[in-house]
């Protein structure tokens, strides 16, 4: 369900916002540090709880405000509103759904499914294995329903285990107890991972066809711990190197989802443009898997959508975008750079944020069309 309603009030330098998106393709354009990036990041927030520019919330209060107040409301019937609040005072974030107070983010996560795609989406390729594993993890959440739970488990067991590893002596009865539940809810989130990864590699690889066909770049999925050995038997006879780290080794915490062409990291191999569309494949085809699974459709926020394109490649990625029937808001400096990238027939509601004398960004609705 798309988004019909946004309200958005005491977020960064933009003026308090109350506006209707399009239900297919929104483009936002204004200058560098009107607000556009900070607009995506309000959905952001909504759909998963947190800022994808900070750690700190505070920072992503207006400097003079007291708080944030976000509201969204998904088309339907009925419509289902939701929101968050966070105050300035305050270390928690208020989350509301369908008019009750909710104390878990993934109620806000698999209420509102998006998809990033901005200049730290490039971490999927060159950086750390936590970016990728979150990457995978979001998409068996959304089709897996028992994947949290066992992934709490997991994760409860392997803090214990931690802290005993950690402690002055080892306790061998509660090491035992500790793994023997680490090692079933891991065996249970690498069955789960592995059935996803096997559904999604087809999707990838038919969605990077049509980005860019390049021949010769593969996705492996490790699940974390050697496999050729039983986890319980690494755990065990792992306990003292482990303890001399002072944390396990291997496990599902340290599973990945390596990114090669021709037998190389593709990030040592690509272009940053060759990257971005790879980036973007990934996270469109995690979107058309969700959506042939479960009926669902992504939010897709893209920031700076022409950056590293050039006018052909901008032009394939929207085609990609039209065919999904999905909500999407991008952001560009230049309204031109996006204006006519679509075909005739697809529903273009345009928006553009000035930056006024005061500092604070303004949202314009420019014009309502089919493009």
């Amino acid at each position: 369900m798309p988004l019909d309603r946004l309200v958005f009030q005491g977020l960064r330098n933009l003026q308090a916002i109350d506006f209707e998106p399009g239900s297919r393709i929104n483009l936002i354009s204004g200058a560098n540090g009107s607000g556009k990036t900070s607009l995506l990041e309000g959905i952001h927030i909504l759909g998963m709880g947190r800022s994808f520019r900070t750690r700190n919330m505070r920072h992503v209060i207006a400097h003079d405000g007291d708080g944030l107040v976000l509201h969204g409301r998904l088309a339907g019937e009925p419509p289902v509103p939701f929101g968050v609040r966070r105050l300035r005072s305050e270390s928690e974030l208020e989350m509301r759904l369908a008019g009750e107070r909710i104390t878990r983010v993934t109620r806000l996560v698999e209420t509102l499914p998006l998809q990033l795609i901005n200049p730290d989406a490039f971490r999927l390729l060159e950086g750390a294995p936590a970016g990728r594993r979150e990457f995978l993890d979001w998409g068996v959440f959304h089709v897996k329903h028992d994947f949290l739970d066992a992934w709490q488990r997991a994760r409860r067991a392997l803090k214990h285990r931690n802290a005993l590893l950690r402690h002055g002596r080892m306790d061998d009865a509660s090491l035992s107890a500790w793994e023997q539940e680490l090692v079933q809810w891991s065996e249970r989130i690498d069955a789960l991972r592995s059935a996803w990864v096997e559904a999604f590699l087809p999707v990838f690889e038919e969605t990077l066809d049509g980005l860019l066909p390049i021949s010769g770049l593969r996705l492996r999925y490790s699940r974390g711990w050697d496999k050729r050995r039983d986890l319980a038997e690494i755990l065990r006879q792992g306990r003292e190197t482990d303890r001399q780290m002072g944390f396990t080794q291997q496990g599902p915490q340290r599973a990945d989802l390596a990114i090669r062409l021709d037998r190389r990291p593709a990030v040592e191999v690509l272009s940053r443009g060759q990257q971005k569309l790879v980036v973007s494949a990934l996270k469109l085809a995690q979107g058309r898997l969700l959506e042939a699974i479960t009926g669902r459709t992504c939010i897709y926020l893209i920031d700076d959508l022409p950056a590293e394109l050039d006018s052909a490649h901008r032009r394939v990625f929207c085609h990609w975008l039209e065919s999904m029937h999905c909500q999407v808001f991008i952001t560009s400096v230049d309204h031109d750079a996006l204006a006519d990238l679509w075909q005739p027939d697809t529903p273009i509601s345009v928006f553009h944020v000035k930056r006024s004398s005061d500092g604070a960004g303004h949202l314009e609705p420019l014009e309502r069309q089919t493009s």
